[in-house]
């Protein structure tokens, strides 16, 4: 399964790099000399717009001490989702609607994802609803696209909520079907 993440993330990043490139829009984010990141194309002045570009985890992130915190094991699929690319959030669209795929831009981010997945898990845990596991926002307040960390399914839910849909059988399908929204 991991190996189709990767095809498919890898694969809608080069889709979304073309199309930034055939809209001549290079894509910009502020420089913070306080949260470095590979993506930087290059060093700047606080607040400066540079340019920016997801590259490929060199050493991969683990999930492993969540994992062991949580005394669970996270859909596989997730998890390597997450340990791929250094990346801002890229937007898209889906069959559904516009969706935002969450990155992590540096490992002090991947931490942070770790600490609001705890969270997420606990509340879920607290509500007696199965764990799922957030990759995306949508244009819907308060709803996200998760991953059951069970099935693999991905799911719509409203934060504190069952999932309400079922939008693909796994991770690799559902990342398949979207077009990126390059702005």
């Amino acid at each position: 399964m991991s190996n189709l993440i990767e095809t498919q993330l890898s694969h809608f990043i080069e889709q979304y790099l073309c199309q930034a490139e055939q809209l001549e829009n290079v894509l910009y984010t502020a420089y913070d000399p306080d949260w470095p990141s590979p993506c930087y194309q290059s060093d700047g002045e606080a607040g400066e717009l540079v340019a920016w570009r997801p590259v490929k985890q060199t050493e991969a992130c683990s999930f492993g001490d969540l994992e062991q915190a949580l005394e669970m094991t996270l859909n596989e699929q997730f998890c390597c989702y997450f340990t791929l690319y250094f990346s801002e959030n890229l937007p898209a669209r889906a069959e559904q609607g516009k969706c935002e795929l969450l990155q992590v831009w540096n490992a002090a981010d991947f931490e942070r994802l770790q600490e609001n997945l705890v969270g997420h898990v606990l509340m879920k845990r607290r509500l007696q609803q199965p764990p799922t596991l957030f990759f995306a926002l949508t244009d819907r307040d308060d709803f996200i696209l998760s991953v059951d960390n069970a099935t693999g399914e991905v799911v719509l839910e409203q934060v504190g909520k069952r999932p309400v849909d079922v939008l693909a059988p796994d991770l690799a399908t559902f990342l398949s079907g979207l077009v990126p929204c390059v702005d």
